[in-house]
């Protein structure tokens, strides 16, 4: 290499690190606005600095740190080992789950996306050409005609565009704040899908609870049918205290038949739940009663903790962060474009020259590109970001609210569940009371056997909302840990440097 060449390689690597320096310089640039969290609509008697609580919130347990806290596998307070044993069966197989999952995936892919912006881009086009020109071409004198030429050519070139306004580093920080709030979806619909596997769970006991009543009822209508029979064969009866116990009982068989048809339905959507065929799963029959599952004792929570246990308000508030990143991106379009070019490589017209010294070239320098007019496309995209920005924050205002409601709704349904509950109990047994008395009067011949189908009646249909109310407050007790989030903070959200 001779000192001429050595000259010219070293203004080359010094015009490249000076290009680096100035726009490396130039970087530490950011238009848009900084990020700020807007306030969550709190009613003024739930601020911080007031008291704090729930308006629904009754005899709830006071908040309590540490080990008072629902925890990640909040379904064990119902202390059911059946409900355990598919719950856990959720996270390795759910489709629904998996599919969430993915996306989160690949918005974390998206991070390393825009990452890659900090850096130059090299590549590489090697081409090889060859060329004969035509004798008979217009205007071409035939003196230059020659049998051909070559061209190969070996070009490696760089390009690096310098993040002056902070485009590219908002593009990250936005790509980083949407993969935040696509794992706070993963854990919503995690959280989801485990509550409905409760529910439709506690749906398919109460069938059973509801069979076995109406199995039971059933075996007692064929006797008061068989007693009606009797007496209406010693002429004690008329035939129709024989027909009336007669669509008695078949009316209670009918709803024996229907129960059975909602209980097959909830253990199908429980397979499904489990990523299983429904003809795959078949659960045992076990009614469900006052005493178990039991009724869980759920730890309090201030409404200014809901705000960071929500999974939705965490994705919302993500959202909102990801939309503040826009706002910078649409400003940095105002501003010139800087950056950085080089190319180099060997090019000859033939192959013996190729990779020769004397057929290397290169080329170096920055540039910059600055749009003059563009008929207000840039100010629609900046006034389209700001729009955006104000609907994020109206979404995140709005899912607060309805985490809210949802918490108030299922507090004040545990509380009035727990007054009906006793107010059953006491008019299932008043009607048990007046069956008992009606079945004497009848057999004595006091009474209609009208009296006994009434209060047959009544008896099964109090024993009926019985079962039911159980399975209500067992509902709400898993909507309430779901609309407390499940024992989840927002502390687990991914941090990506």
């Amino acid at each position: 290499m001779t000192m001429k060449q050595d000259r010219r390689t070293g203004l080359f690597a010094v015009a490249a690190l000076a290009a680096t320096v100035v726009t490396g310089t130039l970087s530490g640039c950011r238009v848009g606005p900084n990020y700020s969290r807007p306030a969550a609509p709190l009613a003024p008697e739930f601020k911080e600095e007031g008291p704090s609580s729930f308006k629904e919130v009754g005899g709830w347990k006071s908040a309590q740190p540490g080990d008072a806290q629902i925890k990640g596998q909040w379904w064990t307070m119902f202390d059911d080992p059946a409900l355990n044993n598919l719950e856990t069966q959720i996270d390795p197989a759910n489709q629904t789950l998996k599919a969430a999952e993915a996306n989160f995936q690949a918005s974390r892919a998206a991070i390393r996306y825009y990452r890659a912006a900090k850096a130059p881009t090299i590549s590489v086009a090697p081409s090889m050409n060859g060329v004969r020109n035509s004798v008979n071409q217009p205007y071409f004198n035939k003196t230059l005609a020659v049998d051909g030429t070559g061209d190969f050519l070996l070009p490696i070139d760089l390009n690096y565009e310098a993040d002056v306004w902070g485009r590219i580093r908002r593009s990250i920080t936005q790509a980083t704040d949407q993969a935040q709030a696509s794992a706070a979806d993963l854990e919503t619909v995690r959280l989801s899908l485990h509550a409905e596997l409760a529910i439709d769970y506690f749906n398919l006991r109460s069938a059973d609870a509801q069979r076995k009543l109406l199995d039971d009822t059933v075996l007692a209508f064929k006797s008061a049918l068989q007693l009606t029979e009797d007496r209406y064969n010693g002429g004690a009866a008329p035939l129709s205290d024989v027909t009336q116990a007669r669509t008695l009982l078949q009316t209670a068989q009918v709803q024996a038949t229907d129960v059975d048809i909602q209980r097959s339905d909830f253990e199908h959507a429980i397979a499904v739940l489990v990523g299983k065929p429904p003809a795959s799963l078949s659960l045992a029959v076990s009614p469900v009663t006052q005493e178990k599952p039991a009724l869980p004792a759920i730890p309090g929570m201030l409404p200014s903790q809901l705000l960071e246990r929500r999974q939705d308000i965490a994705a919302q508030e993500r959202r909102m962060a990801a939309a503040n990143e826009q706002i910078g991106i649409a400003k940095a379009a105002f501003y010139p474009t800087l950056g950085l070019s080089a190319s180099a490589g060997f090019r000859a017209t033939s192959v013996t020259d190729w990779f020769s010294w004397p057929s290397r070239f290169f080329a170096v320098g920055p540039a910059a590109s600055q749009v003059i007019y563009d008929h207000g496309r840039r100010r629609a995209s900046s006034d389209m970001t700001l729009d955006q920005y104000d609907a994020a924050v109206a979404n995140y205002r709005q899912t607060t609210l309805t985490a809210f409601q949802q918490v108030e709704d299922n507090l004040n349904a545990l509380h009035r569940l727990e007054i009906e509950a006793d107010q059953q109990h006491q008019a299932t047994a008043s009607a048990q009371q007046s069956l008992d008395l009606f079945n004497t009067r009848y057999e004595g011949g006091v009474d209609t056997y009208l009296q006994v189908i009434t209060w047959q009646t009544s008896l099964l249909q109090n024993e009926r909302n019985d079962i039911d109310i159980t399975r209500r407050r067992l509902e709400a007790s898993v909507l309430l840990v779901k609309a407390l989030g499940g024992g989840w903070n927002s502390n687990q959200l991914p941090q990506h440097p």
